[in-house]
């Protein structure tokens, strides 16, 4: 706790009195929190939701994991009231998830004790009756159960990324989770089980949260392999990046800064989750072509020969061809395939113009210039962001998509960029090239020879 910024802290103590209150609260006022004769129910889904939330999957964003242990609250909100789902979501505090210090636990359940009990009294207050369910009663649980499920899932979340932005000092609305519209609906979803449980409960009483158990765990199972192949789509990219930059020593990490400001581009004209992915693997990849140039023609020093441009012009073709098996790219072949064409048709590999270019590649083509402009080489020095921006407002509508352009310096006036560190001289053995990305340095042909 002493490494948390003193507003997470803060929040840390406010969220766990909240809930420390209720639990006093129901103490005082009803003189227990649940009945004894609903003890048995209360094991059970306590049981339910500790196996569940110790065992979470991983997400795609650092230190971020999901679990569906909420769906056993909400059975509890049904089954014995909001003080029960309470007691169910405190259960979280006991998790035995591996490297889970106790300060997060203790969040955690307090969290999910806050979500149980208001989604308890929503519940309560529209007509739900906490119990075993009647057969014939239980059309009449659904309305009051969706309510409460639509309490506690956005209120989990926003309880959630407030702490995380809190603590890393960030907005919890730049937190990095793509589609959050369709992961809040699939929680939604997820919540369904819940009432699955508390109807089961009728029939075949604890033996429903075995019977439930099964497609949790299908669940878990089918976010862990979402999260896996990820993981393996990222590795792939990483190794061809990898391969591309042990050419140019001036250039390396030039591909992932890419990638990060054609994403920056790609929400802030509102490209979809789906289509931002792929974007991000375009920029990483949009040089992978340069495995097909020679060393030699990628490292000279001095003017090229008409057949050197040739073959400079002839990397991006030379990229399609190596990633085009690679089925998870979509339409990141086109940001490869044209990211140096111009917008006023004097670019390559085939000089297409205005809104010939296909979307991905003008959104690369800024993002390329921009970086290679704020990175250090070997004939000059990192210039500054304003002086890359002011090259960039220049040459929009000649070199660059407006629109484009446009929409990369708004990003930057929310999110400012960290230009990369400077880089050292390189060893004796990598000779220094100029970059044909900066369009401020154009490359020197000489013909006749």
């Amino acid at each position: 706790m002493r490494d948390l910024p003193w507003p997470a802290r803060v929040y840390l103590v406010a969220v766990i009195g909240a809930a420390a209150a209720l639990m006093a609260r129901s103490v005082i006022v009803s003189g227990t929190l649940v009945a004894p004769e609903d003890l048995d129910v209360l094991l059970v889904l306590a049981l339910l939701f500790l196996v569940c939330e110790s065992m979470p999957t991983l997400l795609n964003v650092e230190q971020f994991a999901v679990s569906v242990s909420f769906s056993a609250a909400l059975a509890a909100v049904v089954l014995i009231g909001p003080e029960g789902a309470a007691l169910v979501g405190l259960t979280a505090v006991l998790s035995v998830r591996p490297g889970l210090p106790l300060i997060k636990r203790l969040f955690n359940g307090a969290q999910f004790a806050i979500c149980g009990y208001a989604a308890g009294r929503v519940y309560e207050g529209l007509g739900g009756q906490v119990g075993v369910p009647q057969v014939n009663a239980f059309d009449d649980l659904i309305g009051p159960y969706a309510a409460a499920t639509a309490v506690f899932v956005p209120l989990n979340i926003a309880l959630t990324l407030t702490i995380v932005g809190l603590a890393t000092r960030v907005r919890a609305t730049e937190v990095p989770m793509r589609g959050m519209a369709q992961f809040l609906l699939s929680y939604l979803g997820y919540g369904t089980f819940g009432l699955l449980v508390a109807g089961l409960w009728a029939t075949v009483q604890s033996i429903s949260a075995v019977l439930v158990l099964l497609p949790l765990f299908v669940a878990r199972w089918a976010f862990g392999q979402y999260h896996a192949q990820q993981r393996s789509y990222d590795a792939t990219i990483a190794a061809l990046c990898q391969a591309v930059e042990t050419k140019d020593y001036y250039t390396r990490g030039h591909c992932t800064r890419v990638s990060l400001a054609s994403s920056m581009i790609a929400q802030e004209i509102g490209m979809g989750p789906e289509r931002v992915r792929a974007i991000r693997y375009a920029g990483m990849l949009h040089d992978v072509g340069k495995l097909g140039v020679p060393t030699k023609v990628l490292q000279k020093d001095g003017p090229l020969t008409e057949e050197e441009f040739a073959a400079i012009q002839l990397h991006p073709m030379r990229g399609l061809e190596i990633v085009r098996g690679i089925g998870f790219l979509d339409e990141a072949y086109a940001g490869i395939m044209h990211h140096h064409e111009r917008h006023d048709g004097t670019g390559y590999p085939m000089g297409l113009a205005g809104d010939e270019i296909p979307e991905f590649a003008k959104v690369i083509a800024v993002a390329d210039a921009f970086d290679s402009m704020t990175s250090d080489r070997s004939y000059r020095g990192a210039r500054p962001v304003g002086e890359a921006l002011a090259e960039l407002r220049k040459t929009a509508g000649t070199h660059f998509d407006p629109v484009m352009v446009t929409a990369f310096i708004r990003a930057l006036e929310r999110e400012p960029w960290q230009p990369p560190r400077k880089v050292e001289a390189p060893p004796p053995d990598e000779t220094p090239i100029k970059d044909h990305d900066d369009p401020t340095m154009p490359i020197q042909v000489v013909t006749g020879q």
